[in-house]
């Protein structure tokens, strides 16, 4: 794989978290198969893939947590700053892996090295 198309790639796993907002658990499956596709192709893949997969686990994480924190009433704000943070961070990963750089998402646990 070029680099011209690892660059692609890496972008349209990034971006692809934005399709949970329009189909619900598309935005978890889908950065998922696509990494899991290209992985071996391309260094620069397997790491946006590692660095998308880090950020919907820790998401999960967080959510999870929110939701239990609904109950003390900070959790909707919670929630609501996680979905932004999620449209936020997907356009930035997109962004920077289109220029090449490889970006770890913000307060993401991390899993998969």
């Amino acid at each position: 794989m070029l680099d011209s198309e690892a660059k692609q790639w890496g972008m349209f796993i990034h971006f692809s978290i934005l399709a949970g907002y329009a189909v619900p658990l598309a935005g978890l499956i889908v950065p998922i198969v696509m990494w899991l596709m290209k992985k071996d192709e391309h260094y620069l893949v397997d790491q946006h893939g590692k660095n998308v997969v880090n950020w919907l686990i820790s998401l999960f994480i967080y959510g999870v947590i929110s939701l239990i924190l609904v109950f003390v009433g900070i959790g909707v704000i919670l929630l609501w700053l996680l979905a932004i943070l999620n449209i936020l961070f997907a356009i930035v990963g997109g962004l920077k892996a289109s220029n090449g750089e490889v970006w770890a998402y913000p307060f993401t646990i991390r899993v998969l090295r």
